[in-house]
C-alpha cells in the first residue's frame, strides 16, 4: 500500500474551512482588517471598519455625519474596491456616526 505525501497544512486548514463553510465569513470578515488600506489613509483617519454580517453588510464608524454623507456618496466606488479580490462580496455599508474612544484611552479609565 503506498502512502500519500503529507498535505502543506496551509492547503488542508484551507480545505477544512471550505467544508465546514467557513471560507465565505473569512472572506467577508478580512475586509474590517483590510479597509485602511483600501480606501487610503485620509478616509481611513475619519473611519473605522468595525464589523460585517454574514449578509454582507459592513459596518464602519465614521467621525461626523459630514463625513458619513460624503463617504455614502463615495459607496459604490468604495465598494468596488473592497469587493475586487473578493470572493464573498460587501454588499452594502452601514455608516455609523461618532468614532468611540481610542482603545488604550478607554482601558486605562476602567
Amino acid at each position: 500500500m503506498r502512502r500519500q505525501p503529507p498535505s502543506r497544512l496551509g492547503d488542508a486548514l484551507h480545505s477544512w474551512l471550505v467544508k465546514a463553510g467557513l471560507s465565505r465569513r473569512l472572506d467577508l470578515v478580512s475586509s474590517v482588517e483590510d479597509w485602511p488600506a483600501l480606501v487610503g489613509p485620509q478616509i481611513a483617519a475619519v473611519t473605522r471598519a468595525e464589523t460585517v454580517n454574514a449578509d454582507g453588510t459592513l459596518w464602519v464608524r465614521v467621525a461626523s455625519s459630514a463625513w458619513a454623507n460624503e463617504l455614502s456618496l463615495m459607496a459604490p466606488r468604495i465598494l468596488a474596491k473592497l469587493n475586487q479580490n473578493r470572493t464573498a462580496p460587501i454588499k452594502e455599508i452601514r455608516w455609523l456616526t461618532g468614532l468611540p474612544a481610542p482603545e488604550s484611552r478607554q482601558q486605562g479609565e476602567r
